[in-house]
């Protein structure tokens, strides 16, 4: 028998391949559930039931919680301390066990096998890869959180440990907080990093290899569901996969929806700060509508000439950015301390990660459960977008450069625009940035180094290229699981999810709690898709086991 469910062995250059040995025999045919026709002029190609209950449910959620907002609040603020608090330790668990299992493929045999097959070839070069592979994966975030967080944790650890009347720590420093100013500092940056180095990016490794090596090896749609093959067998093809890829849109549509929510707040901030635009949510549906307009402009230019593109614009100006600070900064200080930070990172790792008997709770709750649980839920897109762009690349190579070329510029990014922060308060005794309100916190910092009306225009215009990247490439993901792993559907579905972010963004901004609201919602579907990737580990083991070597 054929397999059916063989994809377009063609690369992205137009070049056709031959088909790789290890396709998993299955009667399914892409697209066999899927619902072709016409509105207009405007064609669609979605699967059934994915797509319509896809979008009711996203639907039903704004109704909810613009009808009923003190008890969406809630309801959602529960659900968020629920999860955060009482599985925590599964979290933390989970996310070791990807980051071990991560580093047990680099070193194996199975780090030579090929994604796509013995002769495939890759995509694209390594730089637009690099690009696109940290632009998707937190490169807002970084914006963000890069001055705020470790401005944060060295606070709480400078202040020390406090302990309520029940015997339980009340403060929110890491670990046993710190003794002295230096250790301070080394701690502080070490739990920063340590949100945004090996553990995050082994979650994505995990999702993005998984789907990588069943569609392209295995011959199976690039959709979540087809990773749970060998699990659940010709059964993945119905109600088992449709409530898997249905989770899948939910978490991915929500994730960028509140992505975007925090880059127009920082974006409203920078132009406050610099033309004196109104911090109000008028000022920022102005700019919602404008990321999503540029999002829009980029779908339709497709994946080659539009999030590429933009990937390698972004990381320009962000290497720009990086070095501006570095080199404005007390440079020969803040090298230093790049390497004394992963020194610290490594060294404070094993008591960081720990799951079990943690004194620091607010800290492990309130911060690592929290991370993970984002991460997590932002799996599906950046691992399936990941997946997207890395056939040709082996086992070993794909995971060195998802997990450590990411992390260590990660590291780089915090030492430079973190350490630059706390030199300003603990050497310079300048305060501005540790007393900002949060999306004003990167703009305070450049304030006290030169050229500040240009740095911050540059990182106005990074926060606002980066959700573009983000909102484009994810459109394109939601697309590929709600047309049942097509990746050549039309073009006006992508549109349409593009359009969605949007709206959805604007309706939860203008509702009471809002943003806070989605993000509780965002951080609970990390719950489910934990046990989605614990399963998918043990599928990647299995499927590489059965790879042809």
């Amino acid at each position: 028998m054929t397999n059916e469910a063989t994809t377009d062995q063609t690369n992205l250059s137009g070049a056709p391949e031959a088909p790789p040995e290890g396709l998993i025999d299955t009667e399914y045919t892409v697209g066999q559930d899927n619902i072709e026709g016409n509105v207009g002029p405007f064609g669609f190609d979605v699967h059934n039931p994915v797509f319509l209950i896809s979008a009711l449910a996203v639907i039903a959620f704004v109704v909810f919680t613009i009808a009923l907002p003190d008890l969406a609040g809630s309801l959602f603020s529960a659900i968020f301390s629920e999860v955060t608090q009482g599985f925590d330790w599964f979290f933390l668990g989970a996310a070791d066990i990807f980051v071990l299992l991560c580093l047990v493929l680099v070193v194996s045999p199975y780090g030579k096998i090929r994604l796509g097959g013995r002769d495939a070839t890759p995509d694209f070069g390594y730089a637009s890869w690099f690009s696109m592979l940290f632009a998707a994966g937190m490169g807002i975030g970084l914006m963000f959180y890069g001055v705020s967080e470790p401005l944060s944790h060295f606070s709480s650890s400078l202040g020390g440990a406090a302990i309520g009347d029940g015997g339980m720590r009340t403060d929110w420093a890491p670990l046993g907080a710190a003794t002295s100013e230096a250790e301070a500092i080394r701690l502080g940056m070490a739990a920063s990093i340590f949100h945004w180095a090996l553990h995050p990016w082994a979650i994505y490794a995990i999702l993005a290899l998984s789907l990588a090596l069943f569609s392209y090896n295995k011959g199976l749609p690039l959709t979540i569901r087809s990773a749970f093959y060998p699990i659940f067998g010709e059964r993945v093809w119905g109600w088992p996969g449709h409530i898997i890829d249905i989770l899948a849109v939910f978490a991915t549509l929500f994730g960028l929806a509140t992505s975007l929510g925090l880059g127009a707040a920082q974006a409203n901030a920078g132009f406050n700060k610099l033309f004196g635009m109104p911090v109000s949510n008028t000022s920022q549906i102005i700019l919602i509508i404008v990321i999503t307009s540029i999002a829009l402009f980029s779908v339709m230019r497709g994946l080659e000439a539009g999030v590429k593109l933009l990937s390698e614009i972004n990381m320009g100006l962000a290497c720009l950015l990086l070095l501006f600070v570095l080199l404005a900064g007390p440079t020969m200080l803040l090298l230093t301390d790049t390497w004394d930070f992963l020194l610290a990172y490594l060294e404070y790792l094993p008591a960081l990660s720990n799951p079990v008997g943690r004194e620091d709770v607010n800290f492990a709750q309130g911060w690592t459960a929290f991370y993970w649980a984002w991460w997590i839920s932002w799996s599906p897109f950046v691992g399936m977008f990941i997946a997207r762009v890395s056939r040709g690349r082996t086992v070993r190579e794909f995971i060195v450069s998802v997990l450590l070329v990411p992390s260590l510029v990660c590291v780089l990014w915090m030492s430079v625009f973190g350490g630059s922060a706390i030199n300003q308060v603990v050497r310079d005794g300048y305060t501005a940035a540790k007393d900002a309100e949060l999306p004003l916190q990167l703009f305070s910092m450049l304030d006290a180094l030169p050229l500040t009306s240009i740095t911050s225009m540059i990182g106005i215009v990074l926060v606002i290229v980066f959700f573009v990247t983000s909102s484009d490439s994810g459109s394109l993901v939601i697309d590929t699981i709600a047309a049942g792993g097509k990746v050549d559907a039309p073009v006006p579905q992508r549109v349409f999810w593009c359009l969605f972010e949007g709206v959805v963004a604007i309706v939860l901004l203008l509702s009471s709690g809002g943003l806070k609201s989605l993000q509780s919602m965002v951080i609970s579907t990390g719950l489910p898709f934990t046990v989605v990737l614990l399963l998918m580990c043990v599928a990647i083991w299995r499927g590489l086991a059965s790879e042809p070597r």
